[in-house]
């Protein structure tokens, strides 16, 4: 049975209008026969109540009726118990009476003051009346034939019919091409649809170029939300798709980097322990245990940044007690005025001298500024001015040194990201001092900017 049911939209659509015009046909037909049999039933009404205003010949007993009337047209009169009547039948000799049967006569003896339709035997459907008054005590009952009102209701149906069935035609024909010129727009949207299912989503570089013309994005119709809508999932997936791709490059990039600042210690170590082998004399044993002690040791720090990377991307909570910033910048600066005092380090309060404070976890506090003054100190020369200023939200970093380099700006703060593209260790850092700065900071739900140009160098951090 649900296989008789449209399920295309321009199916449903079509019936739908199909339906209504046949519905609207046959309330039509139906007012328009029924108020037409209603004004020819009223004209015969009329027309039978003039015919009761005559009367006999010579009165009752006197002889036949006066001829006049229609076709069939019958009339009866009845007075002190007689009764007569007779009916009019028009033939090609002329016009013949024949006197009514007395079966007939006794029906239309009960006739009322009001018109009614009766069947006479031999004669068929009739409307009749009986007069409201009499002349000399004689009752005047008169009728006419319905075959006339009911042959015209037959023929005004079969033509309602007749034309339904044409309407009916029509509107499926016009509604079917009109339906789908309309919905032409969505055949488009859904070939758009198709067009992306059918691309390599699963792997590799997407690029979702796919997209809903825009003459079929119009907010105004119910086919342009429909395309806006798609266009938006269109660029969302896409973008979603990028960001995929990016972070699976990335992972392998911080693998190949992470295999190759680990290979590099090793290596050494390996060396080291080889060349103590061979030679056996105690004074290379030690050179080659201090080497081994060095390298073990910068492979240790290694592990554990990217052990505390793995720990804030899986969104290990931090601690989180009340932090006095100040008092942390201002021994972070002191460290570094030690480590470094061919720089010139400065620190900036806020007004009135009052202390910052934050909710956080300090050692990771004091990581992030380490850090950043770590880099400050590593890649500008000597005599650059480093100021720290602390800020109620946050401080900041600014140095008048060289500045990165300008393509690696944006990428300033991703992991294994050094100032030389080549995974030469000069500097013997590992690339991870900001990377760790951005997931410390962000863990903390702050965030870290950099601005860089030559002699002008900031990064703020927001907390």
């Amino acid at each position: 049975m649900t296989d008789l049911v449209p399920r295309s939209l321009t199916s449903r659509l079509v019936v739908t209008s199909v339906a209504l015009v046949a519905v609207v046909s046959l309330l039509v037909g139906t007012v328009t026969t029924l108020g037409m049999r209603a004004w020819l039933t009223n004209r015969l009404d009329s027309d039978v109540a003039s015919l009761t205003r005559g009367g006999p010949a010579g009165g009752p007993g006197g002889g036949l009726p006066n001829i006049f009337g229609a076709d069939g047209t019958v009339r009866a009169f009845y007075a002190d118990g007689v009764q007569q009547g007779s009916v009019l039948s028009f033939t090609g000799n002329g016009i013949q009476q024949r006197t009514l049967e007395p079966d007939v006569l006794a029906l239309l003896a009960d006739s009322g003051h009001d018109p009614t339709t009766v069947d006479l035997p031999g004669l068929g459907s009739y409307r009749v009346v009986r007069s409201r008054e009499t002349r000399d005590g004689i009752a005047v009952v008169a009728g006419l034939p319905t075959q006339d009102v009911d042959e015209a209701t037959s023929s005004l149906i079969q033509l309602e019919i007749v034309l339904a069935l044409l309407g009916i035609v029509v509107a499926a024909l016009a509604g079917t091409a009109v339906v789908r010129r309309q919905l032409r727009p969505l055949t488009e949207v859904a070939a758009t649809a198709h067009a992306v299912a059918e691309l390599p989503l699963d792997e590799g570089e997407i690029g979702v170029t796919e997209r809903v013309p825009e003459r079929l994005t119009d907010p105004r119709t119910e086919a342009g939300q429909v395309g806006l809508a798609l266009n938006q999932l269109l660029a969302h997936v896409e973008s979603s798709l990028s960001a995929r791709h990016r972070s699976e490059q990335q992972v392998r990039q911080f693998v190949a980097d992470a295999s190759h600042e680990l290979r590099t210690p090793l290596t050494t170590i390996a060396g080291y322990t080889e060349l103590a082998r061979r030679r056996g004399d105690t004074d290379t044993a030690a050179v080659a245990l201090a080497k081994v002690e060095e390298e073990a040791g910068r492979m240790t720090a290694l592990v554990e940044d990217l052990l505390l990377l793995a720990r804030l991307d899986a969104g290990r909570p931090l601690a989180t007690e009340p932090v006095d910033l100040t008092r942390l910048l201002l021994e972070a600066v002191d460290d570094a005025r030690v480590v470094a005092p061919d720089h010139r380090w400065r620190i900036v309060l806020p007004d009135g001298g009052d202390p910052v404070e934050t909710a956080g976890d300090e050692h990771r506090l004091h990581q992030v500024v380490t850090n950043l003054l770590a880099n400050a100190r590593t890649y500008t020369p000597a005599g650059t001015t480093v100021t720290v200023t602390v800020r109620a939200d946050g401080f900041e970093v600014h140095d008048d040194g060289p500045g990165f380099p300008a393509d690696l700006v944006d990428t300033a703060f991703e992991r294994f990201t050094r100032g030389d593209s080549s995974r030469h260790r000069s500097d013997g850092g590992a690339g991870l001092g900001l990377a760790l700065v951005q997931a410390i900071v962000s863990a903390h739900g702050g965030s870290v900017a950099l601005r860089s140009t030559p002699g002008d160098t900031l990064v703020t951090v927001r907390l």
